[in-house]
């Protein structure tokens, strides 16, 4: 088998989610060798995980390993952008989690950026930032890969799989990703994050429905873009006091804790997501498609496969159930086999066939970058309280 090094840089949660993916692809050996994080403790946690024997507090030195490949980027959105150029120059390939890239504010910005800085000088900056990042992984002789687990989802690739055979079309789309809120310390500070629940979750839904429009694009010959798109954002937790808060995990500062668009394609067909950092009870995730001759629901999490019923948790502590669930007491529905469910380990393995073959991955740069557009231009929509023309911005 073909051997492949990886190193890993920021050691948080999505560390743990790749790194679990990489253990169940198939027909590699592919070994974690090298692993950075400002903190040194996480770092090693994950390497002895992942059987690494190498871990530091510096990225530059998963860079400068000779023996390492492939570097996936975890790390916070803000530093995504320099350092997959440093690990295209450094002759690696590039897996980066979501989002790509954002606004994260420039010197003289009034504060809190998220509040006071115009939407429209966000969206201009990413788009000059996006072109500059897209030449330079143009230039490279190197594969950017990019983090996006919805795309490999089962269900979402069944459904791919059905609109090629059938050739319907797609008249409209609904995609929602719904959390308890994040517990990352920076989630909730524009300038650390880059935006709020539409570019931290929406982005996820509506990678699945970019996706699948763009696989009706290829079956049909066609050319269909998103034309113009409204939008709706705001924090809807903030009349509330502490003990109606006392379920709730978002603190958002200077970004939404809700958000909804809604795209018209050039086709005159529709498309809407939907995110919200305020449900109890789990997280969920779905993209539901409605065609001339067909409606396909893409559940991708819950999912029904096992339902558990339990009157109290103990010797429970150690049992995953389900992501963001406080409690496992009363009916539940179990997360089985979830790094597959979710796409993680499809991901992956695409991924690493990518680097040994050099073809495109189905989750690549363009996908990362239209992406990004469409939420920093959903933010105009919401600020400016107007439909936006995305070929007039």
């Amino acid at each position: 088998m073909e051997k492949i090094n990886i190193g890993i840089i920021g050691a948080g949660f999505a560390a743990n989610l790749h790194g679990d993916a990489l253990k169940k692809v198939a027909g590699f050996d592919i070994r974690i060798t090298n692993v950075a994080d400002i903190h040194v403790d996480a770092a090693q946690m994950i390497a002895e995980k992942y059987g690494s024997d190498s871990f530091s507090d510096d990225y530059r030195k998963v860079l400068d390993d000779d023996k390492v490949d492939v570097v996936i980027i975890c790390t916070p959105p803000s530093l995504h952008a320099e350092m997959i150029e440093e690990a295209l120059d450094a002759g690696k390939h590039v897996i980066c989690e979501k989002p790509l890239t954002g606004y994260f504010g420039e010197h003289g910005d009034p504060l809190p950026i998220g509040d006071k800085v115009p939407k429209r000088k966000m969206y201009n900056k990413i788009v000059k930032d996006l072109e500059v990042l897209e030449k330079r992984i143009n230039s490279s002789k190197k594969l950017f890969m990019y983090a996006e687990n919805y795309v490999y989802t089962p269900s979402i690739q069944k459904a791919a799989e059905i609109l090629e055979k059938k050739k319907s079309k797609i008249l409209f789309m609904r995609g929602e990703e719904s959390v308890q809120g994040s517990p990352s310390g920076f989630a909730g500070n524009w300038d650390k994050a880059g935006g709020g629940t539409l570019l931290r979750i929406g982005c996820h839904p509506l990678a699945g429905i970019l996706y699948l429009k763009g696989i009706e694009n290829r079956i049909k010959g066609c050319k269909t873009k998103i034309k113009c798109l409204t939008a709706d954002v705001g924090r809807i937790t903030n009349h509330l006091d502490a003990e109606e808060k006392k379920y709730l995990r978002a603190n958002p500062v200077d970004v939404e804790d809700f958000g909804t668009v809604t795209m018209t394609f050039s086709d005159d067909t529709k498309a809407t997501v939907f995110a919200n950092d305020n449900v109890v009870g789990g997280i969920k995730n779905y993209v539901e498609i409605y065609c001339n001759d067909s409606v396909m629901y893409c559940n991708i999490t819950p999912a029904d496969s096992m339902r558990t019923y339990f009157l109290d948790e103990i010797r429970l502590e150690n049992v995953y159930i389900s992501e963001k669930l406080d409690h496992k007491t009363g009916w539940n529905n179990v997360f089985v086999s979830e790094s597959v469910q979710r796409g993680y380990v499809d991901q992956m393995q695409d991924f690493i066939e990518c680097v040994t073959t050099g073809r495109e991955p189905l989750s690549n740069y363009k996908l990362a970058r239209d992406i990004l557009k469409v939420i920093y231009a959903a933010y105009i929509s919401a600020e400016e309280g107007r439909n936006i023309d995305l070929e007039k911005l």
